[in-house]
């Protein structure tokens, strides 16, 4: 009788009823059209997705929930069908990340060469039907159909503002990540052309090799000062340093616990890597500690955007470090887009920090910061920085005339510049980028355009670069905004969307 009355308290049918809802629409887009799917069948918040295995020896059904654990999300096979059982007070969110969970096992055990196939075919899986071509034609035709087809669109721009392809109208960009506009400082262009006119145009060689030149070991010098870090290391790209960090350290044995937000880099960083792989949900400390807790004694290593690219929230650092040094996980913590912080204590903690060279510091690159003998060992394990051409002098020679500017007296007006840019887009909110929620994928393109009526460029971020039912326009503001050109957006916005 207690179980009942509990019900109604809780109201649990009613969520029941709106998550059930919910749940079939995720389902119908994300799972449904998935190649590996045959039928999905749901009653309610029960279900089962059957899967289209070549044959029984193939298990995919143990294979996609083997899958699924290793991201956080516990599914249940029965024979080849995956069985879906969510709690009764399961929340939007935590539906989200079911279905979101499902569909990156699914693609994992569909990428997997098939052992019964390479046995009939004496070690090699066969060519698609009718061959690449006709394969990449029809796939290029179900992302037309599903209305996602992306090309790049040019805008001749020097700053903000500029003129966007294919008509050539005048336009002010809110879409770079170049924050502080130090791509356009005349120190650091000066700087770039100097180590032109000295070493050329390209460094030749990896690092390891005779790619080195003297300012790269400046510039590596002038990040670890900037990190508080005993060394740094720099990367062609920040996601080739994220690639390095997560396979230099993840090994077979090792567990490694991703935020179900973390950037591509990170999420293709912990797919080459040997080691075990659990996403934790968003920002959800607590769940990350049960994670660790149940595994006492393994190596682990938790690794999070402080900024997250798409919503640009903030991660909970300091939680985030006191758990790691209680647990004693290596902390990785990407700062591509802390320009505004947050800028953690990390005494007590062994973290490396990755960073990048083309937002905040205008260049191109990435790099590594942390205890020397860490990232020594990168130098001497990460693939992605052994088997590369080194970052081009021009590139380097920028990022530590930027790293100079930012640390001046100048940087401080230009933070604060942004910083109060922010504040009149969205009070309160914590970095640069700035999400408008519409939902609608076609709400989200309709907004971008009214927008670029107003001569304002905002494109929208649409699936599967975002979650379905989370389309939107991605403002990012920079220093090198007028703050004309922010109040015309901000006015702008309030037309076409809630902010």
């Amino acid at each position: 009788m207690r179980h009942l009355e509990l019900l109604h308290e809780r109201d649990v049918l009613t969520n029941v009823r709106a998550r059930s809802v919910e749940l079939r629409r995720l389902l119908d887009e994300r799972v449904v059209p998935h190649r590996a799917v045959a039928a999905v069948r749901l009653h309610g918040l029960m279900g089962g997705v059957e899967l289209a295995a070549p044959d029984p020896a193939a298990r995919w059904g143990r294979r996609v929930c083997a899958a699924a654990v290793r991201r956080g999300v516990l599914l249940r096979p029965l024979g080849d069908v995956v069985v879906l059982m969510p709690p009764l007070t399961v929340t939007s969110a935590e539906l989200r990340q079911i279905v979101d969970t499902l569909v990156a096992a699914l693609d994992d055990v569909v990428a997997e060469p098939r052992a019964s196939e390479l046995t009939r075919t004496g070690g090699s899986i066969p060519q698609p039907s009718g061959g690449w071509r006709t394969w990449a034609e029809r796939e290029r035709e179900r992302v037309h159909a599903a209305g996602r087809w992306r090309e790049p669109r040019d805008l001749d721009a020097a700053g903000p503002e500029g003129k966007l392809a294919p008509d050539g109208r005048a336009v002010v960009s809110f879409a770079s990540n170049d924050y502080l506009g130090l791509t356009q400082h005349p120190d650091v262009i000066a700087a770039s052309h100097r180590a032109i006119d000295r070493w050329g145009t390209g460094a030749g060689s990896a690092r390891l090799i005779v790619g080195s030149r003297p300012v790269h070991g400046e510039l590596e010098t002038a990040l670890a000062d900037w990190k508080n870090s005993e060394r740094a290391v720099l990367f062609t790209t920040g996601y080739a340093a994220n690639l390095g960090v997560l396979t230099t350290f993840g090994g077979a044995d090792t567990l490694i616990c991703s935020d179900a937000l973390n950037h591509a880099s990170i999420i293709d960083g912990c797919r080459l890597a040997r080691g075990e792989v659990a996403v934790y949900r968003h920002c959800d400390v607590d769940h990350l500690r049960s994670i660790l807790r149940g595994v006492p004694g393994r190596s682990s290593i938790v690794v999070t955007d402080t900024v997250f690219s798409m919503d640009g929230d903030v991660a909970p650092v300091d939680d985030l470090v006191e758990l790691c040094a209680t647990t004693g996980a290596l902390l990785v913590l990407d700062e591509a887009h802390a320009v505004l912080g947050p800028d953690p204590d990390l005494h007590g903690v062994e973290a490396l920090r990755v960073g990048t060279l083309s937002k905040t510091l205008g260049a191109l690159g990435g790099f590594v910061a942390g205890p020397a003998a860490l990232v020594e060992l990168v130098v001497n394990r990460a693939r992605a920085y052994i088997f590369t051409t080194a970052s081009t002098p021009g590139d380097a020679a920028a990022a530590l005339a930027a790293l100079r500017v930012l640390q001046s007296g100048e940087g401080a007006e230009l933070v604060q510049r942004l910083r109060g840019y922010v504040a009149r887009v969205r009070p309160g909110h914590r970095s640069p980028i700035v999400p408008v929620i519409l939902g609608d994928e076609r709400a989200a393109l309709e907004a971008s355009a009214r927008l670029l009526d107003d001569g304002i460029y905002v494109p929208a971020i649409r699936p599967p670069t975002v979650a379905p039912g989370t389309a939107r326009l991605r403002v990012t503001l920079s220093a090198a905004h007028t703050s004309q050109q922010v109040e015309q957006l901000a006015q702008a916005i309030a037309r076409v969307a809630r902010v």
